[in-house]
């Protein structure tokens, strides 16, 4: 077996192990049919298309020539260390953690830290272009979360709204 793009073979693995997953996954629920959906049809459905597209990407790795073999780069450590921080701040500021004192900082706050930390991860960083992209994201959050859905969590840090 020779593999004339690594990328495209290695994708198409991840693709079908992420397939195989959520179909075994979906196994443990109701199916149903199509006229009447059950909770696992869809992942089951989503499973298996997910196993067709990594099967055609994978074939397609060890058939189709590439140029430089469509070698794998090195593994980028910088943006995965500040997307996964990202998200991890951004979930204990906006639910607070009270295992450690940590307050609920409320919505606007954890948007703005979210978007400055994962704007780290970028080779390069823009405050004011960093800035806007937080108001932006926080007003449209604020909108369609609170005002739209009327969803009930903290805007703002406890201190500031009482």
């Amino acid at each position: 077996m020779n593999i004339k793009s690594q990328k495209d073979f290695f994708s198409g693995l991840m693709f079908m192990v992420v397939g195989v997953a959520f179909a075994w996954g979906a196994s443990t629920y109701t199916v149903g049919n199509g006229a009447r959906m059950g909770p696992g049809y869809f992942p089951l459905v989503l499973g298996v298309l997910l196993g067709i597209l990594g099967g055609v990407i994978t074939f397609k790795a060890l058939v189709v020539e590439t140029v430089d073999g469509d070698k794998i780069g090195s593994f980028a450590w910088k943006p995965l260390f500040f997307i996964i921080m990202a998200n991890l701040v951004f979930g204990a500021a906006l639910g607070g953690l009270p295992s450690i004192g940590l307050p609920s900082l409320g919505l606007i706050v954890a948007i703005f830290l979210l978007t400055f930390i994962a704007a780290n991860a970028g080779d390069e960083f823009n405050f004011k272009e960093v800035t806007i992209l937080a108001i932006i994201l926080a007003v449209m959050s604020y909108a369609a979360f609170i005002l739209l859905l009327k969803l009930q969590f903290p805007v703002w840090p406890a201190f500031i709204q009482a």
